[in-house]
């Protein structure tokens, strides 16, 4: 008798799902979220929560952190309250502007299951 065989899923940075991009506005950090390939939306849907993007974050002690769903675009927006050292004006770190959020976001791990790697970018 064949048992059928369940591959665990792969757990992979979020770059290989999506592509970000950060703007700011005084002490808040605008993180946008885009799947790169839409088969990969409900991963990110479900595993990108505000609780998991919050806990990735708290080094920087974000005051809030809501998530705003763009699902026909297959793509999130994030916004992190209190993260930039008081912002541009205000801020004596390189980063004044948090340009490298976005890449800090997309480092978070995720589990994708096996049969969506084919959708997946090269590490």
């Amino acid at each position: 008798m064949n048992t059928p065989q369940t591959t665990a899923p792969l757990t992979v940075p979020l770059y290989r799902l999506a592509h970000g991009r950060t703007g700011d506005k005084g002490n808040r950090s605008n993180i946008s979220l885009i799947a790169w390939n839409a088969a990969c939306w409900p991963v990110l849907a479900e595993q990108v929560t505000e609780q998991r993007v919050a806990a990735h974050f708290a080094a920087r002690r974000p005051t809030r952190v809501q998530r705003f769903v763009l699902e026909r675009l297959q793509a999130m927006n994030w916004v992190l309250d209190d993260v930039l050292d008081g912002g541009v004006n205000d801020a004596l770190n390189l980063d004044s502007h948090g340009k490298a959020l976005s890449y800090w976001l997309l480092q978070m791990p995720v589990a994708v299951p096996q049969s969506l790697l084919a959708h997946l970018a090269p590490e």
